[in-house]
């Protein structure tokens, strides 16, 4: 079973949850999603399967759109409402000052990752350093990264200090950290009192199927028909074709003269799907000499 299976992951479970029940309604053992989603978190979670798995780094750059809300007054130590409450404060923020600060946020920004998070230290991720009080704050410091913004636009008040938001963003970029912030740019605290992922690449919210419809699809016997195909799943990379004859040479990963290509993409140097034919083949990029197969697909 090769592809994509659009996921959507409900709140208070792992992305690591996802992927092991996937496993075992399709009995794959290759299988893993393309990002983690926060356990409280819910939404788009696409997951590879199979030959899918090795799809991966394409997946992963993907920009990513999210609705979220923000809750003004109260701080907490995972920046979102799962977490413990560090403190609280007055706070009298109205919709004019939050849209006021918004456009501010839109452009490359510098994120420090919330010391509750999934990437790791010295082998261990954050969040289990910080669980048995082991985090390293300066470690956590060197781990500042750039992240971009490329939207983000009101869409309600929720609550008397709570507002909804919409924001599309690069990989990488932490919500919760962008609500703190926010708050901080109005001179006081806040936290992420709900986040839905609602597009990650390709895959949006409204073709996504929670565990349930994926594990009655799989007791049906139809759980296949609901993969993305491997070459959809990256349909955004342009396009090569080999002459189908040439198939042996590029399941052995044999270079290809740029001659023998019957479809050439634009420009050098860039991932781009190949076809021996009709058949999708795998991802190659092209040098000044040679299509050079990066993941074979076909074997």
């Amino acid at each position: 079973m090769d592809g994509v299976l659009n996921i959507l992951k409900p709140p208070g479970m792992t992305s690591s949850n996802v992927v092991s029940d996937l496993r075992r309604l399709c009995g794959e053992k290759r299988v893993g999603h393309t990002g983690t989603l926060d356990p409280g978190a819910a939404g788009v979670l696409p997951v590879c399967l199979g030959k899918a798995t090795r799809l991966f780094d394409y997946l992963l750059e993907k920009d990513k759109s999210y609705r979220a809300e923000i809750t003004f007054g109260a701080a907490t130590d995972t920046l979102d409402a799962y977490g413990k409450v560090l403190f609280r404060e007055p706070s009298q923020v109205n919709k004019a000052d939050f849209l006021r600060v918004l456009p501010r946020f839109v452009g490359e920004l510098e994120q420090v990752p919330p010391l509750y998070s999934a990437l790791k230290q010295n082998g261990k991720k954050l969040y289990e350093l910080a669980r048995a009080g082991q985090e390293d704050e300066d470690a956590r410091l060197k781990k500042r990264r750039t992240v971009r913004i490329y939207s983000i636009d009101y869409v309600a008040q929720t609550g008397e200090q709570s507002f909804l938001f919409d924001v599309t963003c690069s990989r990488g970029t932490y919500i919760r950290t962008l609500c703190e912030q926010i708050a901080s740019s109005l001179g006081c605290c806040a936290y992420l009192s709900f986040l839905l992922r609602t597009r990650s690449g390709g895959f949006a919210i409204e073709q996504a199927l929670t565990i349930a419809e994926a594990a009655a699809a799989a007791e049906q016997g139809i759980l296949e028909r609901c993969l993305v195909p491997m070459d959809a799943a990256v349909g955004f990379l342009p396009r090569a074709g080999v002459d189908a004859g040439a198939l042996r040479l590029v399941q052995n990963g044999n270079p290809i003269p740029l001659g023998a290509l019957v479809e050439r993409p634009a420009g050098t140097g860039c991932p781009c799907r190949v076809y021996c034919g009709e058949v999708f083949a795998g991802i190659g990029t092209l040098d000044e000499e040679f299509l050079r197969m990066k993941a074979v697909l076909c074997r």
